[in-house]
């Protein structure tokens, strides 16, 4: 079984961030939560600069502190922390009866009646803290999935009653569905004990694995964002990039495996990108690049593990003729 190369694991365990060690013992080398390094790491994170930066953070409006709460989680915090538990409460407070969250509430265009995003941006973050399974969260997760179109993507939104166009940049080969918003409503599924091997997390992985480009300038963008690096400013734009860090570690999670030719051809053309000691270096950020690392060792690992247990899934799809538009500066 692969795991990520033996220099690699030293090296990240090396890093002077404890968030990031912590995650290496836990994710890369199982380390149970009680052992003493690993309990002495999840200590120093919450006094490490990083974080405390986050926690005295004050959001402006409900969309950044949506993505507060999401990299506190990336960090490793979660609801027993009072200041997550705090902004927890407060993102759930704006939660419709339905299950979505107004549309008001984010930095959108007022002609949308619904956009799927209105759920699975909000979502991800409640997840990352530990509320995947918060009774308002899985109202949330069912008001997600009825958004479905047919083929199991996800729409940009309705305009009118009448879907919403699907720019050459966010387009899903092959589907009317729109990838931003299937990939952001992956990014929640996969983050929910029960719903990350369901069928519509399967299927959304399947349509985004259709489109095959190889934008290795975009590669880390979520890790930046996670890290405050590029700032969150559009809506339905929110994953204008198609960051193949990010698709694999979504995809890793659903419990597929390299059996499926993409997801094979996909992992060839990453390793193929290490660098020294077994590193990824960020393509925009070089002090990232040990954060890319681990995102992606992480994900090689559950793919490598699926196939070891025998339960992995391979999809189906086909491999479709992707051409790529410019994203606009919009929403």
């Amino acid at each position: 079984m692969e795991t990520a190369p033996d220099d690699a694991v030293w090296l990240l365990l090396g890093d002077r961030s404890p968030a990031l060690r912590a995650r290496v013992l836990a994710e890369l080398l199982d380390v149970p939560e009680d052992d003493p390094e690993y309990a002495d790491l999840a200590a120093r994170r919450l006094t490490d600069a990083d974080t405390l930066d986050l926690l005295a953070t004050r959001p402006a409006d409900f969309q950044e502190s949506v993505l507060l709460l999401a990299r506190l989680g990336h960090l490793g915090l979660d609801r027993s922390h009072p200041r997550v538990a705090e902004l927890h409460e407060r993102v759930l407070a704006e939660q419709r009866a339905d299950g979505a969250f107004p549309l008001t509430l984010f930095r959108t265009d007022d002609r949308y009646s619904m956009i799927p995003l209105q759920a699975s941006i909000p979502l991800r973050a409640l997840a990352a803290v530990g509320a995947a399974t918060d009774p308002r969260a899985e109202r949330a997760y069912d008001w997600l999935v009825d958004q479905r179109l047919p083929d199991g993507s996800w729409p940009t939104g309705l305009v009118a009653g009448q879907p919403g166009g699907v720019p050459a940049y966010r387009r899903l080969p092959g589907s009317p569905g729109c990838r931003a918003n299937t990939q952001a409503a992956l990014a929640a599924l996969v983050l929910h004990p029960g719903r990350a091997g369901s069928e519509p997390a399967r299927r959304a992985v399947d349509l985004l694995l259709r489109r095959e480009t190889r934008d290795e300038w975009a590669l880390g963008t979520e890790i930046s964002r996670m890290h405050g690096r590029e700032r969150a400013a559009g809506f339905i734009s929110h994953h204008a990039r198609f960051d193949l860090a990010f698709v694999l570690d979504l995809a890793s999670r659903t419990g597929i495996s390299s059996a499926d030719a993409r997801i094979g051809d996909l992992t060839a053309f990453l390793r193929g990108l290490r660098g020294a000691g077994g590193l990824w270096e960020h393509p925009s950020h070089p002090d990232l690049g040990r954060w890319l690392t681990l995102s992606l060792s992480v994900s090689l690992r559950r793919l490598d593990r699926a196939l070891a247990r025998g339960d992995s899934w391979a999809g189906e799809g086909p491999r479709l003729a992707f051409r790529s538009g410019a994203a606009p500066a919009g929403v």
